[in-house]
């Protein structure tokens, strides 16, 4: 059975974290904090992570952290649901990325300590090649995935090239739904860098920022896929989808319980009756990420890489 919703996430713990120059380019969430050095940057973000992981275990979710070391000189490795998926198939999924300081994030040990919790590896996929050739797909930022109904969503930009797209859905047995998403910068519009800042997909809703789909029949293409496949859709305005109210994650816990995860800054931005639609799907956690969204530009469903991998019992029964 396809499960849409894990009770395990992996996170990884950063030490070089700042405004990375690199992905400014296109992501134009990230801005600077005044008044706080770069050790500062760093401190303050871990700080933001270990409160997020805390309470993401205080809720009983199952959490595997990784710590990043300086060898990978990435100032974005706090992000890792760019670099890397693991499905229910026992696959692990490496993604080519867009700035050339992420890359050296493929050499983190993803394997070994997941191994070590109990989850079984069958395979590595590495689609890191594609670098080469300039084109990327940046994982679970520019596929949203919604993996009951095998529909893969991609707002194409620089970081989720068509043919990459195209050929991961035709391998992974994913039919693609692709539209294109804007916002404002300085009176023009740019593309949005990642899909998951404009859409998030759960088991029984989506969150959809339809303003930022500008052509007419992609925007209702998209709303009749989600429709079709039974999601209650949560649309959110544009200044939402700024305060990140869309990059949030649906988990389990070990009990089953569900719960919708999302930053302070996102949930302080909905409305009372947008909340009410939200807690129907789960309870809500939520953590302050400032320093992480300011300077990062990606919020908590950049943070978290949901864990599909089988247990290694369960392979074995």
């Amino acid at each position: 059975m396809r499960k849409q919703v894990t009770d395990s996430v992996l996170l990884v713990r950063p030490s070089v974290f700042r405004k990375n120059e690199q992905t400014a380019v296109n992501n134009f969430f990230q801005k600077d904090i005044e008044n706080l050095s770069g050790e500062d940057v760093n401190r303050e973000a871990q700080s933001e992570f270990d409160a997020l992981v805390n309470e993401l275990k205080s809720h009983g979710i199952l959490v595997t952290v990784i710590q990043d070391d300086e060898k990978s000189e990435s100032p974005d490795s706090i992000f890792p649901n760019n670099i890397v998926s693991f499905h229910q198939d026992g696959k692990i999924i490496f993604y080519p990325m867009f700035a050339p300081n992420r890359r050296k994030e493929h050499l983190l040990d993803f394997e070994g300590p997941l191994k070590q919790n109990g989850y079984y590896v069958k395979l590595i996929k590495d689609l890191s090649e594609a670098e080469n050739n300039r084109q990327y797909l940046e994982g679970t930022g520019a596929l949203v995935l919604d993996r009951t109904h095998r529909i893969a969503y991609c707002a194409l930009s620089e970081r989720a090239d068509r043919s990459m797209l195209d050929e991961y859905c035709r391998t992974e047995n994913y039919t693609p739904i692709v539209f294109h998403a804007f916002q404002t910068v300085n009176g023009k519009r740019r593309p949005i860098y990642h899909t998951n800042v404009v859409l998030a997909v759960g088991e029984d809703f989506a969150i959809l920022c339809p303003a930022a789909i500008d052509n007419q029949s992609e925007r209702e293409e998209l709303l009749k896929k989600l429709k079709e496949t039974g999601k209650e859709i949560i649309e959110i305005n544009e200044n939402q989808l700024e305060n990140f109210a869309a990059n949030c994650l649906q988990v389990r816990n070990k009990y089953g319980n569900r719960f919708i995860v999302l930053s302070d800054k996102a949930l302080s931005s909905l409305t009372l009756y947008q909340t009410a639609q939200l807690e129907k799907h789960g309870k809500i956690i939520h953590q302050d990420l400032h320093v992480i969204e300011t300077c990062g530009g990606g919020s908590v469903r950049h943070m978290m890489a949901e864990v599909f991998l089988p247990k290694e019992k369960v392979m074995n029964a």
